[in-house]
């Protein structure tokens, strides 16, 4: 059993993608140790992506939308094989807030999974996240420009 799936006792998904950016992860955070801003961990780590041969794309502008409406746009951390959304942090303690923003990602992108990394900790947080499956409230709709709930 590997060590991603060995406290739940379940096979994961995407875990021949997720193994191995968990491991550069790690090499990142064994090398640099805690203390660093996020943007110092994310140029190591996409030097470790590359290095180990990861597909990634950096900074991956996602488009929001709201009624057929771009609101906005969001920039993934990374990007990885087209499948994992990987998010990097750099503060003393993961808060629920840092898991809705990485399901807001999974939902953006239309993605199922995702890794979050906090480096100053010691070990190295590493915490999955996905998708939430069912919604309490479906998408909304726009009737005459005003948004329309639709309840399960």
């Amino acid at each position: 059993m590997n060590k991603e799936n060995r406290k739940t006792g379940k096979i994961l998904r995407d875990s021949e993608i997720t193994e191995p950016i968990i491991a550069a992860a790690i090499r990142v955070h064994r090398e640099l140790g805690p203390g660093f801003l996020e943007s110092i961990y994310e140029e190591a780590l996409a030097v470790e992506f590359a290095l180990s041969g990861i597909q990634f794309i950096r900074q991956h502008p996602v488009p929001l939308f709201y009624c057929d409406h771009q609101i906005g746009e969001h920039r993934l951390d990374f990007l990885v094989e087209g499948k994992i959304v990987v998010e990097l942090k750099a503060v003393s303690e993961l808060e629920d807030i840092h898991f809705a923003i990485g399901r807001s990602y999974l939902k953006a992108t239309n993605l199922q999974d995702g890794l979050l990394f906090n480096f100053p900790t010691v070990p190295l947080t590493i915490k999955r996240f996905c998708r939430e499956l069912r919604e309490l409230i479906q998408p909304s709709i726009c009737i005459n420009e005003f948004p329309v709930f639709l309840l399960s």
